[in-house]
């Protein structure tokens, strides 16, 4: 497993403090919290030792003054836009944060539809959430944004969306993904609070990239390429730079929309707070890296799964050429190539020894396990099974499950579906484990153990099907595939 180098109770911490020193500037902060609410992965592999959800756990400590309010575009909405790491729409992702969040204490006040100009599907969407008893809210396209600033900071502009009620001192303002409209309700609210005479103040809350780390610092360019598809590139912070002469790290968009953004705030504040993108950040991270030799190595890891995935998306048709070369192009800075991912070697030799057939491999610390197609199982079911004997120290021969148990699945499988498949995926090997588990200790004991596998690392010959990937991202299981596909 990869060793830990970030230290999360160090992190929260700091954090904390930051953002309460960040809190006793205004009579009411809205905070942006950019990326991943929940589920951080991307920042888990980067920096081992970051939890997925240690975000949460932040917010856990504000939880008696904070709310939330998520943001959802209308467009995301009527195209049923997808979080990819999970396969659900950005409308079941809202409701799954707001679950989520409940279900730790914190307050979701609200959620705002951005970009409303009167989709269907939006509309429906927001009799749904009424089910949740949360408040919804349409905002519009901000008339004159992004250079007529008179405008913007306007009824016109700013003034023509609803002012979203508020209780409490700490506002997050978080969404599902990307591009759907955090900064323009934090703005807007903004707008608001000044008219009713409110001091409030706006802060950004973005894990990366580190300004604190050098540009090229590997966690930086694993930014970098985790956002190819944006054409995201990190900069030096040029204003932060001629403010304080101090190097720091941002990226091309936050730099592009400063000027403007900056001026909006002024006008809205009427006091300049603000000097550089740098500045309205609150994040910490770069100082709770403990080791930096594996931060480093585990972020060049990550670097490499991200461009076998971007190879499977242009397959797919997903992404575009550019999404991967520009990946290669990062990796080709740093010195690393596809070849350092030792797991792909595993699995084509396996693949040659099995005659061509679809084989994977896993690495658990420094083994190597394979397995191949068979007669029941995808190649993933076949490694994830060997892996399981594996840590479990039970003999190859043995069957944790009974070919007399696979073939009544296998078998109402294909009765009830479309398409045929000659194999049980890696979701439903995982169900037949779970019921040979309520008579059989062995695979009780397995199941059991199941945490031994986070972390590993594993590749498939042939392309991973989308519920496959979901699974063995739930499990923690690192996963890339090669672009064929295999057609039974």
């Amino acid at each position: 497993m990869t060793k830990k180098c970030f230290d999360a109770d160090k992190y929260l911490k700091i954090q904390k403090k930051i953002i309460k020193n960040r809190i006793a500037m205004f009579d009411k902060l809205y905070l942006e919290f950019g990326g991943k609410l929940i589920d951080d992965q991307h920042a888990a592999r980067t920096l081992p030792g970051f939890l997925p959800d240690l975000k949460i756990s932040l917010l856990q400590e504000f939880k008696d003054e904070a709310e939330v309010i998520l943001c959802i575009n209308a467009n995301a909405i009527e195209k049923s836009k997808i979080r990819a790491d999970h396969m659900i729409s950005y409308e079941t992702e809202v409701l799954r944060l707001i679950e989520f969040l409940r279900s730790r204490g914190i307050f979701v006040s609200s959620v705002v539809i951005t970009l409303f100009d009167g989709q269907k599907k939006a509309k429906d969407f927001a009799r749904k959430l009424k089910d949740y008893k949360v408040k919804t809210y349409f905002h519009t396209f901000t008339k004159g944004y992004p250079t007529d600033v008179d405008t913007i900071v306007s009824d016109e502009g700013y003034g023509a969306n609803p002012y979203i009620e508020t209780s409490r001192k700490l506002v997050i303002v978080s969404a599902p993904g990307p591009c759907s409209g955090k900064l323009a309700t934090a703005l807007s609210q903004l707008y608001h609070e000044y008219k009713k005479g409110v001091n409030a103040g706006y802060a950004k809350f973005e894990t990366f990239p580190v300004w604190a780390l050098p540009l090229k610092h590997p966690v930086n360019v694993a930014y970098e390429a985790a956002t190819a598809d944006l054409g995201d590139v990190n900069m030096i912070d040029h204003f932060h730079l001629e403010k304080y002469g101090t190097t720091a790290v941002n990226y091309n968009r936050d730099l592009e929309t400063f000027p403007v953004l900056k001026e909006i705030l002024t006008r809205i504040t009427g006091k300049t707070i603000y000097y550089s993108p740098t500045d309205m950040g609150v994040n910490v991270i770069g100082e709770c890296i403990t080791d930096d030799k594996a931060v480093r190595k585990a972020a060049k890891d990550e670097i490499v799964r991200r461009y076998y995935r971007a190879l499977t998306d242009l397959k797919k048709g997903a992404v575009t050429p550019e999404v991967p070369e520009r990946i290669k192009l990062l990796m080709n800075e740093l010195g690393i190539s596809e070849k350092d991912r030792k797991v792909v070697l595993k699995a084509d030799e396996k693949r040659k020894k099995a005659n061509g057939l679809p084989s994977a491999a896993i690495q658990v610390d420094r083994k190597f396990i394979v397995g191949r197609k068979t007669g029941y199982l995808s190649p993933v079911s076949a490694t994830f099974l060997n892996a399981l004997k594996e840590i479990n120290k039970i003999p190859d021969e043995v069957d944790l499950i009974s070919p007399t148990v696979l073939e009544p699945i296998l078998e109402i499988k294909n009765k009830t579906s479309n398409f045929k498949e000659s194999y049980l995926k890696l979701g439903e090997v995982l169900i037949a484990l779970s019921i040979c588990s309520t008579t059989n200790p062995v695979v009780k004991k397995l199941l059991d153990n199941l945490g031994k596998l986070e972390g590993a690392e594993l590749h498939s010959t042939h392309m991973l099907s989308d519920d496959e990937l979901v699974v063995l991202s739930n499990l923690g299981i690192n996963a890339t595939s090669g672009t064929e596909i295999d057609i039974n």
